[in-house]
This record gives C-alpha cells, structure tokens and sequence, in this order.
C-alpha cells in the first residue's frame, strides 16, 4: 500500500470560531489545485483521500480532489489535530484495501507519523504547508520507505 502524506495549503490566521474553522486563502487553494495536477501528471492518484475534519483540510482535500477528477474526499475524526502515528497506524489498516490511500492533515502529526513509519527520530521531519510525501507502507510490519516528495513550491508556495 502506498501512502501519500498531505498537508494543507496555507491557510488564514486566528478566527472568531477557532482553529477548526480556519479557512484556506488563495494560495492555499493554489497549492492544492497545484498538487492535484502534479498527482495526475505523474500518475500517482489516491484511489481514496481521507481527511480531517478542520475545515482547511477539507478544502485542501476537497479542492485537490477536484482538480485531480477523483471522488470527493472522506472525512475521518483522526486525522483531526492531535493524532498519535500509532493510532494513525491502527486506522489505516481498515483502507488496506486501496493500493495508495491520501491522508489531509496538519503539523505536527503528519511529519510525527512520517517519522514513526520511517523509523526516525522524533522532531527530525517537518512537512510544509502544502507539501505531500508519499511512502510505501510495508504491513504486518509498522515499516515505510520514501518513494516521492513533493514540496510546497511544487504546489505553488515560495517556502515561507
């Protein structure tokens, strides 16, 4: 199973309704517009993409789906911020299924996941806003390699 690690495109800062409620600015929507493209060119589309459930992960997800001409994303509640790789683990088997599967997400929990697959130290990954990895997860074993990268001025960020 292949895994294609997303994070979200950048997004506005502090709202009245919280975190969960901000939204992506222009060049967010760009990054994923961006990305969906990249996915298709290179012929690397999810057969899923699983989201969480902040509404700058949905419209990263929502928007990447669009441009790429997939089904809409699916919204999953552990993908939402404070997800522990270990849990993200235990999730993903029920999508085993699926020979690549793309997760939204956010910071730090993505490059934590990255990490934990991997078998790096904590602290030692940093996805960018906009940016996606892409693995290829070796079950029974909790054991990963990196096939791609695709950074966030691929999808359209100056690096900022």
């Amino acid at each position: 199973m292949e895994l294609l690690v997303i994070r979200h495109g950048k997004a506005e800062g502090c709202v009245l309704g919280g975190d969960g409620e901000r939204a992506l600015v222009s060049k967010g929507y760009a990054q994923a517009k961006r990305l969906g493209r990249l996915l298709k060119q290179a012929e690397r589309l999810p057969m899923i993409v699983l989201t969480s459930p902040l509404l700058r992960a949905r419209q990263t997800a929502e928007t990447l789906c669009e441009e790429a001409g997939l089904p809409g994303p699916v919204v999953q509640g552990w993908l939402a911020c404070g997800m522990q790789p270990e849990q993200a683990w235990q999730e993903l088997a029920a999508f085993r299924e699926f020979a690549r599967v793309a997760i939204v997400g956010h910071e730090p929990d993505l490059s934590g996941l990255i990490a934990f697959l991997m078998g790096c130290p904590h602290g030692s990954i940093k996805m960018k806003k906009g940016a996606a990895a892409l693995l290829h997860l070796l079950p029974p074993a909790i054991t990963a390699t990196l096939e791609a990268l695709i950074p966030p001025k691929l999808a359209g960020d100056d690096w900022d």
